[in-house]
């Protein structure tokens, strides 16, 4: 009996996906911040295989492809040299076989191509010229059989969805789909509501968002989908990989947490703790979404706390969870009396964890535009 295909298991119930990989990579010192180009799959394979791994360990039912701006156009973006030295092909193929090598060491992991957005896009050269882009990143996934879905994942635009949703569907694998939108729409102006729709119009099986926001404006952000694609009649599977941080303040930018000036490299105190993550899904999952990630930020044990409090309807906690107890289960072991009192609910679910930085602002009052 083969194993069970993306859209059969969310049709059975929550799927956990996996985290942040760029900015993981970077911080680990195996991607460049500014281009957060993929070409780690070639330089560094071994590195993107241990963030996989431990993916895969804290409970990821998917492992995503590290094909993040592998496109052609993006490498050789604003003078980036990597463009000179590897292709989308070669960037694709190699993250393909890392990926594969990974997912053969677990149970039942399904593999997900992903694709991002395009300079091409940005820069106007019209459909023709993106979707160009598009199909040199889909053509190493299309003839993967152990590649079971597609990602379209980052867009700011929902006409460039549609584009590349076109462009995908000729591999004949599922397709989802995630913009990095909040409540206001995307970068055209296009409503939140609308944005889901065309999606799943288009054709995507599963339709959301990721990247850019936080947990509680994500979830502000799915709802509105939810309900316009009630009112259309129309039932993809929901998906959010929100951000690894708490940055409310940006809400009602377009860019997110980009306007932030302590982004990217100086986000840590907003991090969100494990705790953060266990009430996000449950709202989540509760708000009738199935696909269930994260993104920049988003780090192995915030996907292990997804993976635990969902596990009642994914019927397993992940292998993670061996050494790991719920609310700090685990402090009752500790040689500290005062410690072993936070073992339980109670104290973590009531904490309200201090910043520990003297003069800092709660929030930004300074934005860039």
């Amino acid at each position: 009996m083969g194993k069970k295909g993306l859209l059969e298991r969310l049709a059975e119930g929550p799927v956990v996906g996996d985290g942040s990989y760029v900015f993981t990579l970077e911080k680990r010192g195996y991607v460049k911040g500014g281009p957060w180009t993929p070409e780690a799959t070639i330089e560094n394979p071994e590195g993107v295989k241990q963030l996989h791994r431990e993916f895969m360990w804290a409970g990821a039912d998917v492992l995503q492809a590290f094909t993040f701006y592998s496109t052609d156009d993006k490498l050789h973006l604003a003078g980036n040299l990597e463009g000179e030295s590897v292709t989308c092909h070669d960037q694709n193929e190699a993250a393909c076989k890392i990926v594969q090598e990974v997912a053969a060491e677990g149970d039942d992991v399904l593999i997900c191509g992903g694709c991002s957005p395009t300079p091409s896009y940005m820069e106007g050269k019209g459909k023709e010229v993106v979707q160009q882009e598009f199909q040199k990143q889909v053509e190493v996934f299309s003839h993967r059989k152990e590649v079971d879905f597609l990602l379209c994942e980052f867009m700011g635009h929902v006409e460039e969805c549609e584009w590349a949703i076109e462009t995908m569907k000729a591999a004949g694998k599922p397709i989802a789909c995630t913009m990095r939108i909040g409540p206001k729409g995307d970068q055209n102006g296009v409503l939140t509501g609308e944005c889901a729709v065309r999606m799943a119009k288009a054709g995507a099986d599963v339709v959301g968002i990721n990247c850019l926001y936080d947990i509680n404006t994500s979830l502000k952000t799915i709802e509105i989908m939810k309900t316009a694609l009630d009112g259309a009649g129309l039932s993809p599977y929901l998906m959010t990989q929100p951000l690894g941080y708490h940055c409310p303040e940006v809400e009602d930018m377009l860019e997110g947490y980009f306007h932030l000036p302590e982004a990217p490299f100086a986000m840590e105190p907003r991090l969100l703790t494990r705790f953060d993550v266990q009430k996000f899904a449950r709202a989540a999952y509760e708000l009738g979404v199935r696909y269930l990630g994260g993104c920049c930020g988003f780090e192995p044990y915030h996907i292990r706390a997804l993976a635990e409090e969902l596990a009642p309807e994914r019927g397993r906690l992940p292998k993670a969870s061996a050494k790991h107890e719920p609310w700090g289960g685990a402090l009752k072991g500790s040689m500290f009396e005062f410690m072993r009192k936070r073992a339980g609910r109670e104290h973590w679910e009531n904490l309200k964890p201090a910043l520990g930085r003297p003069d800092h602002p709660v929030l930004q009052n300074y934005l860039d535009e």
